[in-house]
């Protein structure tokens, strides 16, 4: 049978050739400075929350929320930065398919939260720990251990040290 078609007079017609484009994706990463004047003993490991405070402490400055998830490698090595949501004064939309879809692209064994408070008070608003508890479960279910969610304000709160994690 011929792979041709036929048109009323008989004519044979060839068949219509498409092309097939499809979108690829890849992980693209950029170096981005976090901070100038660090102190030496501040490390890419991550060991404690008052390490990460240090770090990010920067963001005390900041006038809108800032929502950051830091992937970690299986030696709790900080192997990137993404900063998920830029918000308002005080709050941010955050979701686990933004929080995740760059872990599972990066490989992240496990990650750290980390947002601001622009008011200074790091103390956990209800929506806080209902997105922490969201992301644990998320984390959970792929794998990805939520090792701690830092908030940043005039010091700092942990909720692994609080108990809340």
């Amino acid at each position: 049978m011929s792979p041709y078609l036929r048109n009323l007079f008989g004519e044979e017609i060839p068949p219509e050739k498409k092309k097939i484009t499809i979108l690829s994706i890849e992980a693209k990463y950029r170096k981005e400075v976090v901070r100038e004047d660090a102190p030496a003993w501040v490390s890419k490991r991550y060991t404690a929350p008052s390490q990460v405070f240090e770090m990010f402490r920067d963001l005390q400055l900041e006038a809108k929320e800032h929502f950051i998830a830091l992937h970690l490698d299986g030696k709790n090595r900080i192997s990137c930065l993404d900063r998920i949501s830029v918000g308002s004064l005080n709050q941010s939309i955050v979701h686990p398919r933004e929080v995740f879809k760059t872990a599972c692209l990066s490989s992240a064994a496990a990650i750290l939260l980390i947002h601001n408070h622009p008011t200074g008070d790091p103390t956990p608003s209800r929506e806080d720990m209902e997105i922490t508890r969201r992301l644990k479960e998320a984390g959970d279910l792929l794998g990805i251990k939520i090792l701690d969610h830092i908030i940043i304000g005039d010091s700092y709160l942990s909720f692994v040290e609080q108990g809340l994690l």
